[in-house]
């Protein structure tokens, strides 16, 4: 006889009846604008094919209680009254965070109990946090009757980010997984958060190659690096680095620190990227996007400093191969110090790659890297 355990759900497993809803929502890659969102600039992500998915049912008292199904399968209960920073879980506070935001913004909600699951590779910058909060906003938003919408919702992911975990993240990682789709890159102005869309061909495969090299100081590093443009940006008066021009930065070259000044370059010139991507997309011109992402590398590795060796090592075999024939891009993508490399290819060249990835780089680095291949996914309040 089958023990009986095995037949019921995780869910069912864990709480002893069976769940009401379940909300998905997907992780994003960007393909191209890296550190520029927290600017108010421009990027150009996708929703992709792995994601978050949260079971939840409601309980009768005030009590969240949720279970990382995924990570350990560890219970913790949240007090709706009493919401604190957990030092010792730090997947909680993405739970806890989401429900104070929601108070905050005048919501009100109920008990629940949750179980958490997903799929997306944890710690290579395919925002898992984002997806996380996207999902639970979404869970929330159908459990107790909420109108919200995808830039409610990737507003609340964001202060969940900066104003409890403690991560002073622009808006496109949840912007990206509440609002992506389909078969389709999203063009977001993080200034005012206009969105425009750019069909990815059929025949170009997006390839997300994870280094497996720890992502490192990221928090901190991510942190600094945002106090450098904001730095920057105060030099010339400005809100932001949207506003500062490429004229006006080298005008300025002789009294700007040059730390300050590349980093800056970088966030300027790759707003310049991201709108060349999208033509490029929208005109099927794969020698172009191959350009502007080896470019954005360059420009990530050099004036913004967030790149590694195994990361670099990865986007030259990639670069050997792709680049005599304008088969594909690649650069580093998320906020770097290890994490992953995202190619756009000709689909036919996929296999080939990642053979070609299989070998080399370990060869190289003493590493294995783990190779995806993505679609361009449906954000979940689309």
């Amino acid at each position: 006889m089958p023990n009986t355990a095995t037949l019921l759900s995780p869910f069912q497993q864990v709480f002893s009846h069976a769940h009401e809803l379940v909300c998905h929502a997907p992780g994003r890659v960007n393909l191209i604008g890296d550190h520029t969102d927290y600017n108010q600039g421009l990027v150009l992500p996708a929703a992709i094919n792995f994601g978050t998915d949260v079971y939840a049912s409601k309980r009768n008292d005030r009590v969240v209680r949720a279970c990382a199904w995924s990570f350990d399968g560890e219970c913790i209960d949240i007090d709706l009254d009493n919401i604190r920073f957990n030092h010792n879980c730090m997947w909680v506070n993405y739970v806890a965070g989401c429900i104070l935001m929601l108070q905050r913004g005048g919501f009100e909600l109920g008990g629940a109990n949750l179980l958490i699951t997903g799929n997306i590779p944890q710690g290579g910058g395919l925002s898992s946090s984002a997806s996380l909060e996207i999902a639970l906003i979404k869970t929330f938003a159908q459990l107790f009757d909420l109108t919200i919408s995808g830039v409610e919702a990737a507003k609340f992911g964001q202060q969940v980010e900066n104003d409890f975990v403690g991560c002073n993240c622009g808006i496109m990682d949840q912007l990206a997984s509440a609002m992506g789709a389909e078969s389709k890159a999203i063009m977001l102005d993080c200034q005012s958060l206009s969105m425009s869309t750019a069909t990815i061909p059929s025949h170009w495969a997006i390839m997300i190659i994870n280094s497996n090299v720890k992502r490192g100081l990221v928090e901190s590093e991510y942190n600094l690096r945002r106090e450098q443009c904001e730095l920057v940006a105060a030099h010339f008066g400005k809100a932001s680095l949207r506003c500062v021009t490429m004229e006006m930065l080298e005008a300025e070259l002789d009294t700007l620190n040059r730390v300050l000044y590349q980093r800056a370059r970088h966030v300027i010139s790759e707003n310049e990227r991201v709108l060349a991507a999208k033509d490029a997309l929208d005109n099927a011109d794969m020698t172009s996007l191959s350009d502007l992402m080896f470019a954005s590398h360059v420009s990530l590795r050099d004036d913004f400093a967030t790149s590694v060796p195994a990361i670099d090592k990865l986007v030259t075999i990639l670069a050997d191969t792709l680049r005599p024939d304008n088969s594909g891009g690649a650069r580093i993508t998320g906020g770097g110090f290890g994490g992953c490399v995202v190619a756009i290819v000709e689909r036919h060249r996929v296999e080939e790659i990642t053979q070609l990835v299989a070998t080399q780089y370990p060869l190289a680095t003493g590493l294995s890297a783990d190779v995806y291949v993505c679609e361009a996914a449906q954000g979940a309040f689309r």
